[in-house]
C-alpha cells in the first residue's frame, strides 16, 4: 500500500486573494480620509499665516498712519519688519498689497482653493 502523508504548509490562493481584497477595501476607505485631513491641515496653516499678516499690517497701519502696505514691508528679518517668514505649505500665494479694513487672501492653495481671513 502506498499511503502518503501530505502536510501542506502555506496559504491557498483563495486565502491570499481574500487578504488582498481586504487590504484594498481598507486602503479605499483610508485614502480619502487622509486627503481630507491633509486639506484641513493645510487650510489651518494658511489661515494662521493670513492671521499673522493681518496682525502685522494692523500694527504697521497704527505705527505709520497709512492705509495700505506692501507685504514685503511686513515680512523679513529686518528689525523693522513684523513677521520673520511666511512659509508656504501648499504652493499658495499671498496678497502683495494689504489694505486697511480689507480681508487678506491667499490664492492657489493646493492649486485650487482660495482662503480669506478677516478680523
Amino acid at each position: 500500500m502506498n499511503t502518503q502523508n501530505r502536510t501542506t504548509k502555506g496559504f491557498t490562493l483563495v486565502e491570499i486573494m481574500i487578504v488582498v481584497v481586504i487590504i484594498g477595501l481598507l486602503a479605499a476607505m483610508a485614502i480619502p480620509a487622509f486627503q481630507k485631513v491633509r486639506a484641513s491641515s493645510q487650510d489651518k496653516a494658511v489661515t494662521n499665516n493670513l492671521r499673522q499678516l493681518s496682525a502685522a499690517a494692523d500694527q504697521y497701519f497704527l505705527e505709520q498712519g497709512v492705509s495700505s502696505v506692501n507685504s514685503v514691508d511686513l515680512v523679513g528679518t529686518n528689525p523693522t519688519q513684523y513677521v520673520k517668514a511666511v512659509a508656504t505649505v501648499a504652493q499658495e500665494t499671498y496678497a502683495t498689497v494689504l489694505n486697511q479694513g480689507a480681508a487678506v487672501t491667499a490664492t492657489g492653495v493646493a492649486g485650487a482653493r482660495t482662503i480669506t481671513y478677516s478680523n
